[in-house]
């Protein structure tokens, strides 16, 4: 935590919500809206993270506010995932279902479908420091919490049918405009990403010629084919057909508490229900006709206004084959958080605005957004961040009730993946690396280089590719090294012995540093210059060029004579975990 006053998206956006509390004459109440239909992946994780972000920031200014995470479990089972499309036909049959009604997936521990993916994102949320209230809707409307909501809702429905009529045309128009925007592909991913809402593939409640904002479960096959044919306002006795079953039957909505309101009615009577003051949305709920447009509307009906609420855009993913959601590939923050420290995924998503979209590596580019985060880490703990610059790194490392756990002798990612790879995890090689980085200081133990050396070694294990690993010779390469021209035996000779003047033995400084200088000081050496020489790109570009050259022609040799190819991990950290007996064995 810090003393500074943080300026950042996240403080406008308090500031915002903090007056409309005020205005309203209530306290700040966040919310996230979460279907456990699936996995709950790094998108939907913005969902949470925006809005904990904004509540986490009033707490810090000593404010009351509460975080509500409602999971939509009462949400009907739309299709079988492909995983198991195919494979067991049975699941099929559940199909309509709400999916706390429906088991967990194959393999699963789980009590339900819903309860699977809740926890497994639960988990994650509690790893990035995220507190909340939990909210079950299946509990809601089963409980009968919800009764006086339905029965005002069904009490109003032609006032809610006729908000419902102005959008529904904008809505049909607005998607065929999109659509021939999109390719088929595009299309196919958008409505997939509008189902794994959980809510944008649910009709509004039409029927025909009557409106009814309401849908029951059916009591016999527990499935939601159902139709209303009939609703008695006095008695509030409501009809309904089973279209799968054929079962009818005719409930009092003041004790049947087996279905819900359709989803554009449910969400506006949630925020009148919780008092929410701030909920943002995705792209798939702010278009034309859609959910939260709606809602502006249907809102004030339940005697509410609707929520700030700004929209977020998608979060990319690098590194990993293209996976649907729906399909059950797609990483959810679990994945991330095997090989990231939670504070860099918080990150992530506290140094961009909602609404611009970024990307999660689980590639090698994830060793340049740890290079950006150390960076960051750096500026901010030498008094040199911008203002920006703190919130985002306090927001990652930090909440309202304190600090995040974090990595104690922190090595860059892309040395640390670079040793666990060359040592094939070899955890007393990996200490003896690491500490031949800094001889003046090192680590007392692997302990202090975790979580972060644990985040590595699953990337490497996991992620990195495998035309990128690394596989020191064994044997000299006789062939290679009888091949060897006269300037190229001469530059090992210098590599390992020092040309007797600016570089000693490669042994004399077998450090990082020392390392590197004689690494790149080979190559200034052979062209008759000082170990320390560096030419004026400007001044001397031809100079420049041939250095340049000659330093990537050296490096070539080296790596195709220690590991067989043409490029691998930095020189320096090779050469540190190959260590100066094998070293020379190679090389002499």
């Amino acid at each position: 935590m810090t003393d500074v006053q943080l300026d950042d998206w996240v403080s406008r956006l308090a500031d915002e919500v903090i007056a409309d509390a005020d205005k309203r004459g209530i306290k700040v109440v966040c919310a996230s809206g979460i279907s456990p239909s699936g996995p709950i992946h790094l998108g939907n994780l913005r969902e949470v993270m925006t809005p904990h972000l904004v509540a986490d920031e009033i707490r810090r200014r000593g404010i009351e506010c509460e975080h509500i995470i409602s999971w939509d479990d009462y949400d009907r089972f739309r299709k079988v995932p492909k995983g198991i499309a195919g494979v067991d036909d049975s699941w099929a049959e559940h199909i309509g279902k709400a999916i706390t009604s429906v088991p967990a997936p194959p393999g699963s521990r789980a009590d339900s479908w819903a309860a699977h993916f809740r926890e497994q994102c639960e988990r994650s949320l509690a790893e990035l420091g995220i507190t909340y209230r939990s909210i079950s809707q299946t509990e809601q409307y089963t409980s009968g919490a919800y009764t006086d909501q339905i029965l005002f809702a069904m009490s109003q429905r032609s006032e809610i049918d006729k908000v419902l009529d102005q959008y529904r045309t904008l809505a049909a128009n607005s998607t065929a405009q999109v659509d021939k925007k999109l390719d088929a592909e595009q299309a196919a991913a958008a409505a997939e990403a509008a189902e794994g809402s959980g809510a944008a593939s649910e009709d509004d409640g039409g029927s025909g010629s009557e409106y009814y904002p309401y849908k029951p479960y059916c009591t016999v096959c527990d499935k939601d084919f159902t139709r209303v044919s009939g609703y008695d306002q006095t008695t509030a006795e409501l009809r309904y057909e089973c279209e799968a079953c054929g079962h009818t039957e005719t409930v009092d909505l003041h004790t049947f508490h087996r279905g819900k309101l359709v989803w554009k009615v449910d969400w506006p009577m949630r925020w009148a229900y919780e008092k929410v003051v701030f909920e943002p949305s995705g792209v798939d709920h702010q278009s034309p006709g859609s959910s939260y447009a709606v809602g502006l509307e249907l809102a004030p009906i339940f005697g509410w206004q609707r929520p700030i609420g700004p929209m977020y855009a998608f979060v990319g993913i690098k590194g990993m084959a293209k996976m649907s959601s729906s399909k059950g590939g797609v990483p959810v923050a679990e994945d991330a958080l095997q090989i990231m420290e939670p504070a860099l995924l918080r990150w992530l998503y506290a140094r961009r605005k909602p609404n611009q979209a970024f990307d999660v590596a689980f590639d090698a580019e994830i060793q340049r957004m740890y290079d950006e985060w150390d960076a960051l880490q750096r500026k901010v703990s030498e008094g040199k961040g911008q203002a920006g610059d703190v919130a985002s790194y306090t927001r990652a490392s930090s909440t309202a009730a304190g600090e995040l756990p974090s990595t104690p002798y922190p090595v860059a990612y892309r040395t640390l993946a670079s040793i666990v790879d060359i040592t094939t995890g070899d955890e007393a090689q990996t200490l003896r690396i690491v500490g031949q980085l800094d001889p003046e200081n090192p680590p007392a133990s692997l302990e202090s280089l975790r979580p972060r050396l644990t985040c590595v070694q699953t990337w490497v294990a996991t992620r990195m590719a495998d035309e990128d690993k690394t596989v020191v010779r064994a044997e000299p390469d006789a062939a290679a090294m009888a091949a060897l021209s006269d300037d190229q035996r001469e530059s090992l000779r210098i590599l390992l012995d020092g040309n007797g003047t600016e570089l000693g033995a490669i042994e004399d400084d077998w450090s990082l540093d020392g390392l590197t200088h004689q690494v790149y000081g080979v190559p200034k050496v052979m062209q008759g210059e000082s170990p320390d020489f560096r030419p004026d790109r400007k001044k001397e570009p031809e100079l420049a060029a041939a250095l340049g050259a000659a330093q990537r022609e050296f490096f070539k040799l080296l790596y195709n004579l220690l590991i067989g190819k043409d490029t691998g991990p930095r020189l320096p950290t090779l050469l540190l975990a190959i260590g100066p007996e094998k070293l020379r064995a190679l090389l002499g």
